[in-house]
Order: structure tokens, then C-alpha cells, then sequence
């Protein structure tokens, strides 16, 4: 079953390169095994936009959003055997924040992911 993994936090200090590594070690060695089929940081909310349907009109707001308290860092998509290897993987990641950025605050949501309407699954 294929995973996405997607790192949200409400600090934006730039990890510290010794995390860099530890999380390309092991981006490396998942994709080594197969399990990781991609992953990737995301650019600053001032890069991005939103667009949104209010009351029936297409909106389209552009970066910085405005109370943005939360913001997605990153994002990772495995494929694993089930829900348990999942959450071992998404803990081993996050280890890697409190070993090498003590104080760091944030979240992995884990989601399985649903059938592709592009590659007919």
C-alpha cells in the first residue's frame, strides 16, 4: 500500500545540516529498498498560492497566506506492506527532529493513499 507522509510544523527555523544528512541517509536507504518512491521539501508560502472556490467564484490568493499557523515542509510517499510499517517508518523520521533539532515541534500525518486516476489504480 502506497503512504504519504506530510511534515507540518509552525516553527520555520532551516534544519540544521546535520539533520540534512541524517534524513538523506535515510531517504537513501529507503529508496534503495524500494520503499520510498518520492519525497521533497516545499518551497516558502511567499513561492506558493491558493485558489479557492467562494460561493461559486474561483479565488486565487498568492503567497504569503495570511494566518498561515501551520505549514507544510515537506512531504515523503512510501510504498510499505500495511499500517504498522507505516508508523515505524513516520517515528524513525520524527526521531530524527528530536536527535538533531532539540526543540523542534511538528507533526507527520501518515495518509494511505486511494486509487490513481492517472495510472488507473
Amino acid at each position: 500500500m502506497r503512504y504519504m507522509f506530510i511534515v507540518k510544523s509552525s516553527q520555520r527555523a532551516e534544519p540544521p545540516p546535520a539533520l540534512m544528512e541524517a534524513m538523506h541517509k535515510m531517504a537513501r536507504r529507503e529508496i534503495e529498498a524500494g520503499r520510498m518512491l518520492d519525497d521533497g521539501g516545499l518551497m516558502p508560502l511567499a513561492m506558493g498560492c491558493q485558489v479557492s472556490i467562494e460561493k461559486g467564484e474561483l479565488k486565487v490568493i498568492d503567497g504569503p497566506f495570511i494566518e498561515a499557523k501551520e505549514m507544510i515542509g515537506g512531504y515523503a510517499i512510501f510504498d510499505l506492506p500495511g499500517p504498522a510499517e507505516a508508523l515505524a517508518s513516520a517515528r524513525e523520521f520524527m526521531r530524527l527532529h528530536t536527535d538533531f533539532m532539540p526543540g523542534w515541534e511538528g507533526t507527520c500525518e501518515v495518509r494511505a493513499i486511494g486509487g490513481s486516476m492517472t495510472k488507473g489504480a
